[in-house]
Formats: C-alpha cells, sequence, structure tokens
C-alpha cells in the first residue's frame, strides 16, 4: 500500500505512466500564477510544520531538564507541546500532499492503465477536496464561536482556545490549496477562462460562507442548509471547469449515490447500517481515496444523513480533540529519531557486530539479521524504518555471501514486523491513547513477547538454513577478540536505549517525554560522529512532519468514523449479539484473527487498528480480556498485515531498498514468518502471562 508515484512531469494533454516518486510534477510551464502562488503556501505550511516539530522536541527536553536538573518544573511544556503537535500536523498536511506521501490501497488502480488511472486519481483528488473544505468551513466556525466566547484551556496557562485552534483552520486552507495545485497539474484546462472559473467559484463560495456566520443556517423545510448547498453549487462548476463533464458524473455518481443511500438508511435496522458504513468505506479505499480521507468522508455521510439532525460541528470538534493530545507528541518524536539514525550510519556498525555474534549457527547472517531488528525496533518504533534500515545494511550483503533471496527478504520481512511489538511502538502509543490504557504498561507488556518472539524468527531460520539446501551458505567462526572489537559498534544503541527506556522506567520521564529525549540524543550522536548538515536536520524534520501528518489524518479521520458508529450503538449491539450467541472465546478471538488476516492484505495497519476499535476493543472487554493483553494481541495482528501478500507495507519497503529483488522472492519469503506470528498469537492465548508478567510487576 504505497503511494501512487510518477517520475517525470506530465504535458497537458498526456499521460505518462506512474513509476516514480510522486504522480504530480512539482512545477510545469503550464502553471499560472494562481496555482504556483498556492504552491508556494503549500511549501510554506510544510516549513511551518517542520518549525513545530523541531520546537516541540526541544520544549519537552527542556520541561525535563528543568523539572530534575533546575527542580523548578515548567507550567507550558506540556501545554505548548500538544499545540505544537496541532501545528504540524495540520501544517504538515499540505506538504504531504505536495509530495503524495499520503496512504491509500492500490491493489485495484495499480492494474488500470494510465489513462484510467488518471481519471480514477482526478476522483480520488476531488472527493478529497470536498471533505477537506467541509471540514475546513467547520473548524472556522467553530474557530470563530471559540473567539466569540473566550473559550480558554483548563490548563495552567488558561490559554483562549481559538488561538491554536487557528493553527487548524489555517493547515486546513493550505491542505485545500496543495489539493488543488495537484488537481490543476494532474488535467489543465487548456482555456484560459476554464483555469480562472474554478478559482472563483471557490473564492465566492468562501465570502458566501463567512457571510453566513458561524452557525448553520437551514433551508426551509428540509434538513440540509444554505452552507452545504454553496459547497455543492460552487464544487459543480469547479469540476466541470477543471475535470469535464464525465469527471462530474463521476463525482455526482459518487457523492450523489452515497447521500441518497445515507437518506434511505436513516430509521432502518443496525445490520443495514452497519453494511452501508463499510460497504461505502471499502469502496472509497478500493477506489484509490487516501485512507484518512476515505474514513472522514463516511463520518462526514453519517452525521449529515444518519442523525436525527445534522451535526457537522462534530467535524471540528473530532479534528481538534484527536489531535491536541500530549501522548501523541511521541509519534512525531520517534519517527524524527528514526530519520536521525538513520542518517548517523550506526546501523550498519550494529548488524557487523551481531554477524560476528551468529556467525557459526546455520545461517548466521540470517540470525543476525532477527537480532538487528530487534535492537533497532527498540529505538525507532516503527516497523517501516525497520525494513528500510534492514534492506539496505542487511538484504544485499547476505545476498552477496550466497543467501537465498527468499530467505534473506523473508527473515527482513519478519524481523522489521518486531518495529512496532518491541517498545517504543508508536500503534501502542495510538492504542493507549484511544482506549485509555496505560503507554507505559503497552511498552512493558510488549519486551517479553518482542523478545520471543524474535526466537521463534531465529527457530524458524534455523529449520529454513538446514532443511532447504542452499538457502544459506556455510557458517564462519569469529574469534573472540573479533567478536569483542565489533561489540563496540552497540554501544550507541545501548546509550540510547538506556536514555530513552531508561528515563520513563526510572520515573524521569513520561513515555511521550522520553521520545523527545530519544530524538535529541540520536541528534547528538549525528553530531558527534559528524553525520549531519543543518540541510540534512531540516530535510529529516520534513519528512518526520510529512509522515506524521498522514498518520494522524487518519486518527482525525477515524475518531469521526469512530464517533458515528458509537452513536448509532453498533458495537454495543455486536457485543449484545456474541453474548446472547453464548460463542465460545477461542471462536470469536479466531473470527478476529481472521478479519484482521484479511483486512491487513489491503488496509494499512494504523487505519486498520482504528477503524476496527470501535467493534472490536468492546468485543475484547465483553469476553473479559485484559486491555493491556488486547493492544499486544492488536499489535501483533498489525504485525501480520504489514508482512502479509500481497499489499503489506513492509513488503513495498524491502523491494524498493533493492531494484533487483523480485516480489515474488519478497512474498514467498515472508509467508513462513506469517505463520509464525499467528502460531505465537495462540501462544499467548493459552498463555496471557507472557505478555502479562512484566506489567504486572510495575504498580
Amino acid at each position: 500500500m504505497s503511494s501512487i508515484e510518477i517520475s517525470a512531469p506530465m504535458a497537458p494533454m498526456e499521460v505518462e505512466v506512474f513509476s516514480g516518486a510522486s504522480p504530480y510534477p512539482l512545477a510545469t510551464t503550464h502553471d499560472f500564477s494562481l496555482i504556483r502562488a498556492m504552491a508556494a503556501l503549500s511549501r510554506a505550511s510544510g516549513t511551518v510544520a517542520t518549525v513545530a516539530l523541531i520546537l516541540m522536541a526541544f520544549s519537552m527536553c527542556y520541561e525535563i531538564f528543568s523539572r530534575y536538573v533546575l527542580n523548578s518544573p515548567t507550567a507550558w511544556a506540556t501545554e505548548i507541546s500538544g499545540y505544537l503537535l496541532v501545528a504540524t500536523v495540520f501544517f504538515g498536511l499540505a506538504a504531504a500532499q505536495a509530495s503524495n506521501s499520503h496512504v491509500q490501497v492500490e491493489l485495484w488502480v495499480d492494474r488500470l492503465s494510465a489513462t484510467a488511472r488518471l481519471q480514477v486519481e482526478l476522483l480520488c483528488q476531488w472527493l478529497a477536496l470536498l471533505f477537506c473544505v467541509v471540514l475546513a468551513w467547520q473548524m472556522a466556525s467553530f474557530n470563530a464561536r471559540e473567539y466569540v466566547n473566550d473559550t480558554r484551556d483548563w490548563g495552567l496557562l488558561s490559554t483562549p482556545q481559538w488561538i491554536p485552534e487557528l493553527a487548524v483552520s489555517l493547515g486546513l486552507l493550505t491542505f485545500c490549496m496543495s489539493i488543488l495545485v495537484d488537481l490543476y497539474r494532474l488535467s489543465p484546462p487548456a482555456a484560459v477562462w476554464r483555469r480562472w472559473l474554478a478559482p472563483a467559484a471557490l473564492a465566492l463560495m468562501v465570502m458566501l460562507l463567512a457571510g453566513l456566520g458561524a452557525n448553520a443556517v437551514p433551508l426551509a423545510g428540509t434538513r440540509l442548509d444554505w452552507g452545504m448547498a454553496l459547497i455543492a453549487l460552487a464544487f459543480t462548476v469547479s469540476v466541470w471547469a477543471w475535470s469535464g463533464g464525465r469527471c462530474l458524473l463521476r463525482v455526482l455518481a459518487i457523492v450523489g449515490g452515497c447521500a441518497v443511500l445515507y437518506a434511505l438508511a436513516r430509521g432502518q435496522s443496525l445490520g443495514w447500517l452497519a453494511a452501508l458504513l463499510v460497504a461505502s468505506m471499502m469502496l472509497l479505499l478500493f477506489l484509490g481515496v487516501r485512507i484518512g480521507v476515505a474514513l472522514g468522508l463516511v463520518g462526514l455521510f453519517g452525521v449529515y444523513f444518519l442523525l436525527s439532525r445534522p451535526q457537522l460541528s462534530l467535524l471540528a470538534e473530532r479534528a481538534w480533540s484527536s489531535t491536541n493530545t500530549f501522548t501523541l507528541t511521541a509519534v512525531p518524536m520517534f519517527i524524527f529519531m528514526g530519520g536521525l539514525l538513520l542518517r548517523s550510519g550506526i546501523t550498519s556498525g550494529m548488524f557487523d557486530s551481531l554477524v560476528r555474534w551468529f556467525g557459526r549457527a546455520p545461517g548466521g547472517l540470517a540470525h543476525a539479521s532477527a537480532g538487528a531488528s530487534a535492537v533497532f525496533a527498540a529505538v525507532s518504533g516503527s516497523s517501516l524504518a525497520t525494513a528500510a534500515t534492514l534492506g539496505k545494511a542487511a538484504c544485499p550483503d547476505m545476498i552477496a555471501r550466497g543467501y537465498s533471496p527468499r530467505l534473506t527478504y523473508g527473515v527482513a520481512a519478519g524481523g522489521a514486523t518486531l518495529g512496532i511489538l518491541i517498545p517504543p511502538s508508536i500503534p501502542m502509543i495510538i492504542y493507549g491513547t484511544t482506549v485509555g490504557a496505560s503507554v507505559t504498561h503497552l511498552f512493558l507488556a510488549g519486551i517479553i513477547p518482542g523478545l520471543v518472539l524474535m526466537g521463534c524468527f531465529m527457530l524458524g531460520v534455523l529449520v529454513w538454513a538446514l532443511m532447504v539446501p542452499g538457502a544459506a551458505p556455510v557458517a564462519r567462526s569469529y574469534t573472540l577478540r573479533e567478536k569483542m572489537g565489533a561489540s563496540r559498534s552497540m554501544i550507541p544503541f545501548v546509550v540510547i536505549i538506556g536514555a530513552v527506556l531508561g528515563s520513563m522506567y526510572a520515573g524521569v520521564a513520561t513515555p511521550t517525554e522520553a521520545a523527545a529525549i530519544g530524538a535529541v540524543s540520536a541528534f547528538v550522536l549525528c553530531l558527534l560522529r559528524r553525520q549531519l548538515t543543518w540541510k540534512a536536520l531540516i530535510e529529516i524534520a520534513q519528512d518526520s512532519a510529512k509522515v506524521t501528518a498522514l498518520l494522524l489524518l487518519i486518527v482525525v479521520g477515524a475518531s469521526i468514523f469512530s464517533w458515528v458508529f458509537d452513536y448509532l450503538r453498533l458495537p454495543r449491539e455486536v457485543v449484545n449479539l456474541i453474548e446472547g450467541a453464548d460463542v465460545p472465546p477461542v471462536l470469536v478471538m479466531g473470527a478476529m484473527v481472521l478479519i484482521y488476516l484479511v483486512l491487513g492484505m489491503f488496509v494499512e495497519s494504523i487505519a486498520m487498528m482504528l477503524m476496527t476499535l470501535p467493534v472490536t476493543y468492546p468485543i475484547a472487554m465483553a469476553l473479559g480480556l485484559d486491555p493491556i493483553w488486547f493492544g499486544v494481541f492488536l499489535v501483533l495482528m498489525i504485525e501480520v498485515g504489514l508482512i502479509t501478500p500481497p499489499v503489506g507495507m513492509v513488503l513495498f519497503v524491502l523491494r524498493s531498498m533493492n531494484e533487483k529483488a523480485r516480489f515474488t522472492d519478497i512474498m514467498r519469503g515472508a509467508l513462513p514468518f506469517v505463520l509464525i506470528i499467528l502460531l505465537f498469537l495462540g501462544l499467548i492465548y493459552v498463555f496471557p502471562q507472557i505478555v502479562m508478567w512484566l506489567p504486572q510487576q510495575v504498580s
């Protein structure tokens, strides 16, 4: 599930094969002045997100220093860090859009011709713009009401809420502009008047919406309002002006069809409502609509048509509350730390050290690869970062030394999944924030299962090396002196692991603050190794801001989507159905595993977690499962999705690291490790203390 890509600019009426860094040219000679201005604003928005991310890291570290060294805790760091996260997310959306970083499902669109794919991409981008315009309109109205009412934060600073909320409104505005730039560059109209008609219609729409005020103005005798009517009219004109009548018909078919179906479904049985919500979401996902937007659109249809009366203001409230969470500031910090570690070059030294320690075992390099995965997982929190590191540092060397491509990429794929199980773990942070579970206890719960699973991977490698002729070359032994000399390369990792986990478990820092300590530690390490320039630092921070924005856009969309689910009481009804049927818990959990296994083939991991939690979490609690145990179970299921053919994201990362790798080898190599993870799930279900023992030792 990688993003759509293109290697070269497209001429106005020409379509090229999508196969490079982005489907959109960074600049074209056909841009007119307004498009160039909006593109410049998108770049400026990305710069603001980058600065906010760097300030967030240093403000959190300053709080720890002030609290424990100066014995003078700040009154502002926690609150300001949360606001900086909001700025990073929403100002980063435009930069992520400009580089086409937003995640989408490409299972179907990859099989289209270039011409058909362009038309589908236009449809997806217009749907994205529709959602973002409605969200921006509601956020601006929410902002205005907060200003008029002088709403203030409950924190010590008593900050007027309209000030940090303004970052959401402005960020969404630049996001809309970035989508418009892409729409124009995908299919620029030849006629000059058409170029200006769409911006003029949208600008007039904005002025009229501002004139309507901050509160909805209903259309007499209907459940509709003048604001949505104005948006619908402006969009109709804009789509026709820039993308033509056929594209307009496609947009109207999707939006109008969903509107009619949702309106007819109001008051129907919960089974029909659930089927409609899931079916419309899957339709948008398979069309290629970005995952965060698809979730948000389904939520938009739900709050507008399924409720007794429309509650569009909910969109703004969800966008603000789901991201203004201090716990989530750990997400960009761990992403930033992973980028800095890759830049420092210490990963290759770590791998060389493990090679010497596992050299004599059959498949020694493969064992080293699994061990390196566990070590890097303990400092990165990201399976994709772990996969990228192994794909670059380990896989080429293993193949050059005679290891089969299937074993090489299989162990790299399996080892990469440890990145979200062994703490720190970004999905665990998001899970804990969503359900209210302790992130510290989730981190503790992941340690023993992560190490045991690493051992299971090594056992699988040993069996593979012994049973498959030619899979691994004859092992080589190393002297103790060689092993000890190479072990010096592990020192930087030990230091960073100690800084992150030590500060957290010693009570010096919260899990969120520990992430900032890790990022600053990685920064210092890069400086000491002279592997970092100011330009490189900015590039890493920009990339981190983009990834943070796309991940938390999924969180926003899922928050809206899950609110509709909860309002309709769908999770409660599913729980009642299971309890009434008296189904054995093992069968319920087996069905859950099967569902996640299928979803993992098509849907991005964090999106899969967030869109299923409203149903699966209440079921797990009704079965009497511990929230901490279920969090580890859920992360393991996400791991399976990351490496399940045909579209596991880790598989695509490994393929991108080596152009000579055959995708079939990567997929077949990953399958044995999928089986190992599934067997391990059965093990922790039968013996839950594997997960729960360590958290139970900590009060």
